[in-house]
């Protein structure tokens, strides 16, 4: 440890690798709410949060688990829901006459077509204005889900998917499933 009278120790969020500083700098002098999308092994929150002097502010949150009061009967942590999961927390949002944001992916690496961004597309289509990179973006069909059924027609279910048989889901059926919950998702009142 270095002794000299020059040596100080960074903040403590920054030695265990929680808080980019300099990012979280940018994000305050913008002035504009962040939404923050963090997935883990088996979930996937997206929350639209503001700054405040006292602390930041959850100003809308959405959860994959969220998802089952919609009929989800899929993972929670895949594409899909990643998308469905940012179209609520976006829903959500408007309803509290938030309309902007900016994405914050936290230390994840921004790789093209990830999880992350099908949760910022599902923002988008909720109607929430966030500067971003098309290109960035999973394709269409690989937010519905329609990769998953491609691959179910390939293998044996029983083996693969036996998560989705034991919710009653056909992974052939993911793209169907997909649109109904979005639907519902669209059109209810919370």
């Amino acid at each position: 440890m270095a002794r000299s009278a020059r040596y100080r120790v960074p903040f403590r969020r920054k030695r265990i690798g929680k808080t980019d500083y300099r990012k979280r700098l940018r994000f305050l002098l913008s002035k504009t709410p962040r939404l923050a999308v963090r997935k883990s092994l088996k979930n996937i929150r997206v929350q639209l949060i503001e700054y405040s002097p006292s602390g930041d502010r959850v100003v809308a949150s959405a959860h994959s688990n969220e998802l089952r009061k919609y009929g989800w009967l899929g993972s929670t942590s895949n594409t899909c829901a990643a998308y469905l999961v940012g179209l609520l927390c976006a829903k959500k949002a408007l309803q509290k006459k938030y309309s902007q944001a900016i994405l914050d992916i936290g230390f994840h690496a921004p790789t093209k077509g990830a999880k992350i961004f099908a949760a910022l597309r599902g923002a988008l289509d909720g109607g929430l204005e966030i500067p971003h990179r098309e290109d960035l973006i999973p394709e269409e069909a690989r937010i519905k889900g329609e990769h998953v059924a491609a691959y179910a027609k390939l293998v044996d279910k029983n083996k693969q998917f036996s998560k989705y048989i034991e919710s009653n889901l056909d992974p052939e059926g993911l793209p169907d499933h997909f649109e109904e919950v979005k639907k519902r998702i669209l059109g209810s009142k919370d």
